[in-house]
């Protein structure tokens, strides 16, 4: 168990909601920005097979993969900053009040967007109380999703109107179960994850952007995972590089 006494939260360890998305080198594994699955392979020297089943002393494996395309990953500003930030410089505590959302995008314009709108209601609907991070699942909420390859489908994404409002009520890690929160064609734009990190210019970071803030794409929150609040636990690799597969759990509150 374990508690937050100041603000009276209480969760049980023992009982972890896990809405990430294992990597696998099989075509179940999720794919987007037009690449192929990842690739989980045993080291061969010469004769030598790294693998049990073929002779080996221990399974020894390769993995090759790509933390934005292969599934549930957590990103810093350097993912889209020309200097070089690290999500495992940036992301120093893992433990957050979380507040989880549904919402179904709206169509605007042959897109499916989620809104300012919608952001505001669905907050609205669970009485938010200043929670540090925010999970948004989609509706509908298909089991596709663990296994879909997203490239070339324009998936929803974010508003810039809405990732602003998210910044401004003081969310500081974004959790999302889309491949991005922009769109997949944009143009390079990439308003929401501009607007949420407070980058106004990539070349030249201005000195109020979120540098320990962090976004979280390619979750799954199961439909029988109730909207409210959480506490969130939120675990990465320590890649020094600008995402990292990740691995997000909730807690419910006790």
């Amino acid at each position: 168990m374990i508690a937050f006494i100041e603000n009276k939260y209480k969760i049980d360890l023992s009982k972890p909601i896990d809405i990430s998305i294992p990597l696998s080198n099989t075509d179940q594994n999720p794919i987007a920005w037009y690449i192929e699955k990842p690739e989980i392979e045993p080291v061969v020297f010469g004769d030598w097979i790294g693998k049990v089943s073929e002779g080996s002393s221990t399974n020894f494996n390769n993995i090759f993969f790509n933390p934005h395309g292969h599934g549930t990953h957590t990103e810093c500003l350097g993912h889209i900053t020309r200097e070089f930030y690290s999500i495992n410089q940036s992301l120093k505590q893992f433990f957050f009040t979380a507040e989880l959302i549904s919402i179904t995008p709206e169509k605007i314009n042959g897109d499916l967007v989620i809104t300012l709108e919608n952001i505001s209601t669905a907050l609205d609907i669970t009485n938010r109380n200043n929670p540090e991070a925010l999970v948004i699942r989609t509706l509908p909420n298909s089991e596709s999703k663990k296994h879909k390859n997203y490239s070339k489908t324009n998936p929803p994404y974010l508003s810039e109107e809405a990732a602003i409002f998210i910044r401004e009520i003081g969310i500081q890690h974004l959790l999302i179960d889309l491949p991005s929160v922009d769109r997949e064609e944009d143009e390079g734009k990439l308003l929401a994850h501009k607007a949420f990190w407070n980058v106004k210019d990539i070349n030249n970071l201005n000195e109020d952007s979120r540098l320990n803030c962090t976004i979280t794409e390619m979750i799954f929150v199961e439909n029988e995972i109730q909207d409210g609040s959480y506490i969130l636990n939120l675990q990465i690799a320590s890649f020094e590089n600008d995402a990292s597969p990740s691995k997000p759990i909730l807690y419910s509150l006790i």
